[in-house]
C-alpha cells in the first residue's frame, strides 16, 4: 500500500494526476483520500476536492497531526483558487504552526506562501511582505520556489517596481522548468505578461497613447503634474494630493488636466463632474463653490483662473500636464480587473477584494452580464463569476507535498 501511496505523491508532485488516481482511485485510506482530493484539484474539480481533503482530514488519527494540517493546507489552496476568500485563516496559520513544529518545513513554508497569495490578492501588500519574511529559509523544492517568486513579483508589480518584479519573475521561470510541471510553467508566463501589455493611457495635449508598467513606473518621478485616476491623486514628484474621497472634485481636475493647456467651458464641467444634461443657475452656482474647493486643495502644485468661457489649469513649477488613465474607460473597470484573471470570483470575494459593499458588486455584476462582459455558473452561494471563457483547470492552484513524508 505505502509503496502506491508514494507512487501516486510522487506522480502529484510532477503534474500527473492522472497517473496518481490511477493508483489510489479504488483506495478511501485516509492518505489515499487526500491524495485524490489533490489530484481532482489539479482536475478542476474542486468540490470534490474539497470533500476528498475534509474527508482525509476527518480519516487521519489523533497522532497524525501533520498529515491533517497538510490537509487543511491543500483546502486553503482550493479556496484560494475559487476566490473563496472567506475561507478561515486562522485554520490556515493554525496548521502552518503545526507543521513548523513537527519539523515539515517545506509544506510549511508553502502553507505561508499560501497566506502570502491570499493577502496580495486583497491588496495588503504589507502584511504579505511580512509573511514572506516569516517564512524559514530553508531549501525550497522547486514548485514552492516558483510560488514565492510570484509572490514577490506580484508585491512588486503592485508597487510600481518593474525592475525588481522582472528579476522575481526571472527566477520563478527557472524554477518553474526545474520543476517540469507546464501549469507552474503557464502561470509564471501569464505574469510575465502583464508587465509587457498596455497597463495604462497617457492624455496631454489633446491626444493620448499607451503606457507600458515600466512607463508608468517612470512617471512617478516626473516633473510634469500628474492626474492619476488609478489612484484618484493629483501628483508632481513628491508632492501629492489625494482625491480619493472627493469625486467632483476629482472629476473637475481631470477635466481641467485633458484640456490644459485650454480652458473648459462651464458647460462641460458641469455635465463631466456633476452628470446634469442641462446646466441652470444653480449648477452655476455649485461649480464656482466645488472649483474654490479644488483651488484650494491644488495649491501647492497648480492654480485654477477663471476664464470668459469657464476655467482652465495653471500648473507651477512645471510645463507640462498628464493624466494617466486606464487602459480601457468602463464604468465597472475595478470588477473587470479583478475577473481579468480568469478564475472564479464569488460576489462577496469581490467586495472583499475591492472593499466596497457586496450589493454594489452584484448590481456592477448583473449590469456586466446584460451587457455580455461576464458570466456566471452555480446558485446562491456557490455562484461563481468570471469573463468567458471558462478555463479548463485552475493554473494558480500549487499544490503541498506529498501526504506520507515525515
Amino acid at each position: 500500500m505505502e509503496s502506491l501511496i508514494t507512487a501516486a505523491a510522487r506522480a502529484l508532485e510532477a503534474g500527473d494526476p492522472l497517473g496518481a488516481l490511477n493508483r489510489v482511485a479504488l483506495r478511501n485510506d485516509a492518505p489515499s483520500l487526500a491524495l485524490r482530493g489533490i489530484a481532482m484539484a489539479q482536475l478542476g474539480d474542486l468540490a470534490r476536492a474539497k470533500a476528498l481533503l475534509r474527508s482525509a482530514a476527518r480519516a487521519f488519527g489523533p497522532r497524525e497531526a501533520v498529515a491533517r494540517a497538510r490537509c487543511v493546507v491543500a483546502e486553503a489552496e482550493i479556496a484560494l483558487v475559487s476566490r473563496n476568500l472567506s475561507w478561515p485563516v486562522k485554520a490556515l496559520r493554525a496548521a502552518r504552526a503545526t507543521l513548523e513544529m513537527h519539523g515539515d518545513l517545506a509544506n510549511a513554508a508553502h502553507a505561508g506562501h499560501v497566506e502570502a497569495r491570499r493577502l496580495l490578492l486583497v491588496g495588503h501588500l504589507d502584511e504579505a511582505e511580512r509573511t514572506l519574511a516569516e517564512i524559514r529559509p530553508t531549501p525550497l523544492p522547486p514548485a514552492s520556489q516558483v510560488t514565492r517568486e510570484l509572490v514577490v513579483a506580484g508585491i512588486a508589480i503592485r508597487r510600481l517596481r518593474t525592475k525588481e518584479a522582472r528579476t522575481a519573475l526571472s527566477r520563478a521561470a527557472h524554477a518553474a522548468r526545474l520543476a517540469r510541471i507546464p501549469a507552474l510553467a503557464a502561470e509564471v508566463d501569464g505574469a510575465k505578461l502583464v508587465l509587457d501589455a498596455p497597463a495604462a493611457r497617457l492624455i496631454c495635449r489633446g491626444s493620448e497613447h499607451p503606457l507600458l508598467l515600466g512607463e508608468v513606473e517612470r512617471l512617478t518621478t516626473s516633473a510634469a503634474l500628474l492626474v492619476d485616476t488609478f489612484h484618484h491623486v493629483v501628483r508632481r514628484q513628491g508632492v501629492v494630493v489625494s482625491l480619493g474621497t472627493r469625486p467632483v472634485l476629482f472629476a473637475l481636475a481631470r477635466l481641467l488636466a485633458q484640456a490644459w493647456p485650454a480652458d473648459v467651458s462651464r458647460e462641460m464641467l458641469i455635465s463631466g463632474a456633476f452628470r446634469a444634461r442641462h446646466a441652470d443657475e444653480s449648477h452655476r452656482a455649485r461649480l464656482r463653490v466645488e472649483i474654490g474647493r479644488l483651488r484650494t486643495k491644488l495649491k501647492p502644485l497648480a492654480d485654477i483662473s477663471a476664464t470668459r468661457k469657464g476655467f482652465v489649469l495653471a500648473p507651477r513649477k512645471t510645463r507640462d500636464v498628464l493624466v494617466l488613465a486606464r487602459p480601457v474607460e468602463e464604468k465597472h473597470a475595478a470588477v473587470l480587473a479583478f475577473l481579468a484573471d480568469g478564475e472564479p470570483w464569488s460576489s462577496s470575494a469581490l467586495a472583499l477584494a475591492l472593499g466596497i459593499s457586496p450589493r454594489t458588486v452584484q448590481r456592477a455584476l448583473e449590469e456586466l452580464a446584460r451587457s455580455g462582459k461576464v458570466q456566471s455558473f452555480g446558485h446562491g452561494r456557490a455562484r461563481r463569476w468570471m469573463t468567458p471563457p471558462i478555463p479548463g483547470f485552475p493554473t494558480g492552484l500549487l499544490l503541498p507535498g506529498p501526504f506520507l513524508k515525515t
